[in-house]
Protein backbone atom coordinates (compact mmCIF):
# COMPACT_ATOMS: atom_id res chain seq x y z
CA UNK A 1 0.00 0.00 0.00
CA UNK A 2 1.66 3.37 -0.89
CA UNK A 3 2.39 5.48 1.47
CA UNK A 4 0.48 9.45 0.62
CA UNK A 5 0.81 12.72 2.15
CA UNK A 6 -2.47 14.88 2.04
CA UNK A 7 -1.93 18.85 1.31
CA UNK A 8 -4.70 19.55 3.28
CA UNK A 9 -3.84 17.59 6.46
CA UNK A 10 -3.25 19.30 9.46
CA UNK A 11 -0.67 17.21 11.22
CA UNK A 12 2.69 17.94 9.90
CA UNK A 13 5.46 15.39 10.53
CA UNK A 14 8.11 15.98 12.65
CA UNK A 15 10.44 12.98 11.06
CA UNK A 16 11.54 12.69 7.85
CA UNK A 17 11.84 9.87 5.11
CA UNK A 18 9.76 6.83 5.90
CA UNK A 19 8.81 7.08 9.24
CA UNK A 20 7.32 10.79 8.35
CA UNK A 21 5.14 9.15 5.57
CA UNK A 22 3.84 6.42 7.46
CA UNK A 23 3.64 8.86 10.81
CA UNK A 24 1.33 10.91 7.90
CA UNK A 25 -0.78 8.17 6.84
CA UNK A 26 -1.68 6.94 10.38
CA UNK A 27 -2.48 10.63 11.46
CA UNK A 28 -4.90 10.97 8.68
CA UNK A 29 -6.34 8.18 9.13
CA UNK A 30 -7.06 8.98 13.01
CA UNK A 31 -8.76 12.77 11.95
CA UNK A 32 -10.95 10.78 9.36
CA UNK A 33 -12.08 8.63 11.88
CA UNK A 34 -11.40 5.29 9.98
CA UNK A 35 -8.84 4.53 13.12
CA UNK A 36 -11.10 4.69 15.87
CA UNK A 37 -9.82 6.36 20.00
CA UNK A 38 -8.61 3.00 21.43
CA UNK A 39 -7.22 0.83 18.14
CA UNK A 40 -4.10 -1.09 18.95
CA UNK A 41 -1.57 -0.53 16.51
CA UNK A 42 0.36 -3.85 16.02
CA UNK A 43 3.88 -3.02 15.54
CA UNK A 44 3.64 -6.34 13.17
CA UNK A 45 0.65 -5.59 11.47
CA UNK A 46 1.77 -1.84 10.28
CA UNK A 47 5.18 -3.50 9.22
CA UNK A 48 3.34 -6.11 6.90
CA UNK A 49 0.52 -3.27 5.78
CA UNK A 50 2.69 -0.86 4.59
CA UNK A 51 5.76 -2.95 3.92
CA UNK A 52 8.31 -1.06 5.86
CA UNK A 53 10.54 -2.40 9.79
CA UNK A 54 9.45 -2.30 12.71
CA UNK A 55 11.92 0.20 13.64
CA UNK A 56 10.04 2.70 11.67
CA UNK A 57 6.75 1.71 12.81
CA UNK A 58 8.15 2.21 15.90
CA UNK A 59 9.27 5.54 15.49
CA UNK A 60 6.18 6.68 13.49
CA UNK A 61 4.34 5.21 16.47
CA UNK A 62 6.71 7.77 19.04
CA UNK A 63 6.45 10.64 16.87
CA UNK A 64 2.70 10.31 16.93
CA UNK A 65 2.54 9.98 20.67
CA UNK A 66 4.73 13.30 21.43
CA UNK A 67 1.70 15.08 19.24
CA UNK A 68 -0.81 12.23 21.72
CA UNK A 69 -2.37 11.20 18.85
CA UNK A 70 -0.98 7.86 20.00
CA UNK A 71 -0.84 6.35 23.86
CA UNK A 72 2.00 4.17 24.38
CA UNK A 73 0.96 1.43 27.17
CA UNK A 74 3.76 -0.68 28.64
CA UNK A 75 3.62 -4.42 28.04
CA UNK A 76 0.30 -3.36 25.73
CA UNK A 77 1.65 -1.45 22.78
CA UNK A 78 0.30 0.96 20.80
CA UNK A 79 -3.10 2.55 20.89
CA UNK A 80 -5.34 5.78 19.30
CA UNK A 81 -5.54 8.03 22.24
CA UNK A 82 -8.85 8.39 23.75
CA UNK A 83 -10.02 11.35 25.41
CA UNK A 84 -11.83 11.43 28.29
CA UNK A 85 -15.06 13.10 29.32
CA UNK A 86 -12.87 15.30 31.61
CA UNK A 87 -10.51 16.00 28.96
CA UNK A 88 -12.86 16.56 26.11
CA UNK A 89 -14.73 19.71 28.36
CA UNK A 90 -11.07 20.71 29.03
CA UNK A 91 -10.31 20.95 25.44
CA UNK A 92 -13.55 22.58 24.28
CA UNK A 93 -13.04 25.29 27.31
CA UNK A 94 -9.61 26.22 26.07
CA UNK A 95 -11.19 26.87 22.79
CA UNK A 96 -13.52 28.97 23.83
CA UNK A 97 -10.91 31.04 25.25
CA UNK A 98 -8.15 30.98 22.44
CA UNK A 99 -10.11 31.16 19.38
CA UNK A 100 -12.93 33.89 19.39
CA UNK A 101 -10.06 36.54 20.37
CA UNK A 102 -8.31 34.86 17.44
CA UNK A 103 -11.30 35.10 15.14
CA UNK A 104 -11.47 39.02 15.79
CA UNK A 105 -7.94 39.49 15.12
CA UNK A 106 -8.29 37.58 11.86
CA UNK A 107 -10.75 39.94 10.71
CA UNK A 108 -8.46 42.58 10.91
CA UNK A 109 -5.84 41.31 9.17
CA UNK A 110 -8.55 39.42 6.21
CA UNK A 111 -7.04 40.13 3.06
CA UNK A 112 -8.79 38.53 -0.07
CA UNK A 113 -6.67 35.90 -1.07
CA UNK A 114 -7.13 34.45 3.13
CA UNK A 115 -10.89 34.49 2.04
CA UNK A 116 -10.54 32.71 -1.11
CA UNK A 117 -8.74 30.18 1.34
CA UNK A 118 -11.11 29.70 3.75
CA UNK A 119 -13.76 29.34 0.75
CA UNK A 120 -12.13 26.65 -0.65
CA UNK A 121 -11.75 24.63 3.38
CA UNK A 122 -16.07 25.24 3.13
CA UNK A 123 -16.35 23.95 -0.66
CA UNK A 124 -14.29 20.74 0.14
CA UNK A 125 -15.91 20.24 3.83
CA UNK A 126 -19.10 20.17 2.08
CA UNK A 127 -18.06 18.11 -0.74
CA UNK A 128 -16.63 15.51 1.57
CA UNK A 129 -20.32 15.66 3.61
CA UNK A 130 -22.28 15.05 0.56
CA UNK A 131 -19.40 12.31 -0.65
CA UNK A 132 -20.26 10.40 2.60
CA UNK A 133 -17.24 10.76 3.79
CA UNK A 134 -17.96 12.55 7.74
CA UNK A 135 -14.28 11.97 8.55
CA UNK A 136 -12.28 13.71 5.94
CA UNK A 137 -15.23 16.66 6.59
CA UNK A 138 -13.94 16.99 10.37
CA UNK A 139 -10.32 17.34 9.02
CA UNK A 140 -11.13 19.88 6.98
CA UNK A 141 -13.53 21.54 9.42
CA UNK A 142 -10.70 21.50 11.60
CA UNK A 143 -8.24 23.33 9.22
CA UNK A 144 -10.54 25.97 8.57
CA UNK A 145 -10.18 26.79 12.16
CA UNK A 146 -6.44 26.40 12.14
CA UNK A 147 -6.24 28.82 8.89
CA UNK A 148 -7.90 31.44 10.87
CA UNK A 149 -5.46 31.31 13.46
CA UNK A 150 -2.74 31.38 10.86
CA UNK A 151 -4.60 34.46 9.29
CA UNK A 152 -4.09 35.93 12.93
CA UNK A 153 -0.84 36.19 12.29
CA UNK A 154 -0.39 34.73 16.23
CA UNK A 155 1.90 31.74 16.05
CA UNK A 156 2.32 30.82 19.27
CA UNK A 157 -1.77 30.91 19.80
CA UNK A 158 -2.04 29.05 16.35
CA UNK A 159 0.53 26.31 18.03
CA UNK A 160 -1.98 25.69 21.04
CA UNK A 161 -5.28 25.50 18.45
CA UNK A 162 -3.73 23.06 16.27
CA UNK A 163 -3.11 20.51 18.84
CA UNK A 164 -6.23 21.53 20.48
CA UNK A 165 -8.30 20.95 16.84
CA UNK A 166 -6.46 17.75 16.83
CA UNK A 167 -7.26 16.54 20.01
CA UNK A 168 -11.14 17.79 18.88
CA UNK A 169 -11.44 15.41 16.36
CA UNK A 170 -10.55 12.14 18.43
CA UNK A 171 -13.05 13.87 20.77
CA UNK A 172 -15.83 14.05 18.46
CA UNK A 173 -15.13 10.78 17.21
CA UNK A 174 -15.97 9.30 20.41
CA UNK A 175 -19.03 11.54 21.61
CA UNK A 176 -20.59 12.86 18.36
CA UNK A 177 -24.65 12.32 18.39
CA UNK A 178 -25.53 13.93 15.42
CA UNK A 179 -23.46 14.67 12.38
CA UNK A 180 -23.57 18.63 13.21
CA UNK A 181 -20.85 18.14 15.60
CA UNK A 182 -18.89 18.65 12.45
CA UNK A 183 -19.76 21.67 12.04
CA UNK A 184 -23.06 23.12 11.47
CA UNK A 185 -23.33 23.82 7.85
CA UNK A 186 -24.18 27.65 8.11
CA UNK A 187 -21.23 28.59 10.45
CA UNK A 188 -18.16 28.54 8.55
CA UNK A 189 -19.71 30.96 6.17
CA UNK A 190 -21.78 33.18 8.40
CA UNK A 191 -17.89 33.35 9.75
CA UNK A 192 -16.33 33.96 6.47
CA UNK A 193 -19.24 36.78 5.98
CA UNK A 194 -17.92 38.55 8.77
CA UNK A 195 -14.65 38.25 7.71
CA UNK A 196 -15.13 39.67 4.56
CA UNK A 197 -16.74 42.85 6.02
CA UNK A 198 -13.73 42.71 8.44
CA UNK A 199 -16.16 43.00 11.26
CA UNK A 200 -13.78 41.72 14.41
CA UNK A 201 -16.48 41.94 16.94
CA UNK A 202 -19.31 39.75 14.92
CA UNK A 203 -16.60 37.18 14.25
CA UNK A 204 -15.93 36.82 17.93
CA UNK A 205 -19.47 36.25 18.53
CA UNK A 206 -20.17 34.15 15.84
CA UNK A 207 -17.06 31.82 16.84
CA UNK A 208 -17.63 31.28 20.48
CA UNK A 209 -21.37 30.50 19.38
CA UNK A 210 -20.03 28.30 16.81
CA UNK A 211 -17.66 26.67 19.37
CA UNK A 212 -20.63 26.34 22.43
CA UNK A 213 -22.70 24.55 19.39
CA UNK A 214 -20.00 21.90 18.75
CA UNK A 215 -19.92 21.17 22.54
CA UNK A 216 -23.99 21.08 22.77
CA UNK A 217 -23.43 18.09 19.69
CA UNK A 218 -21.31 15.66 22.25
CA UNK A 219 -23.13 13.01 24.15
CA UNK A 220 -20.25 13.45 26.90
CA UNK A 221 -20.41 10.11 29.04
CA UNK A 222 -17.66 7.49 29.05
CA UNK A 223 -17.84 5.28 25.93
CA UNK A 224 -15.98 2.34 25.00
CA UNK A 225 -14.57 2.55 21.13
CA UNK A 226 -14.62 -0.71 19.43
CA UNK A 227 -11.65 -2.27 17.52
CA UNK A 228 -11.30 -3.25 13.92
CA UNK A 229 -8.74 -5.36 11.64
CA UNK A 230 -5.83 -2.74 10.86
CA UNK A 231 -5.64 -4.83 7.52
CA UNK A 232 -9.76 -3.81 6.79
CA UNK A 233 -9.27 -0.17 7.92
CA UNK A 234 -6.08 0.43 6.36
CA UNK A 235 -6.36 -1.40 3.01
CA UNK A 236 -5.64 0.96 0.03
Amino acid sequence: MPLTHDRLDFIQPTLNGPSADLESALSLAIHEHRLLPGTKLGEDELSEIYGVSRTVVRTALQSLSHSQLVDLKRNRGAFVSQPSVREAREVFEARALLEPRTANSAAERMTDAALVRLEAHIAAEHDALESGEPGKALRLSGHFHIEISRIADQATIAGFIERLVARSSLIIAIYWRRQSALCEKHAHHALVDAFRRRDGAEAEALMKSHLLDILTALDLREVKATNGSLRDILKP
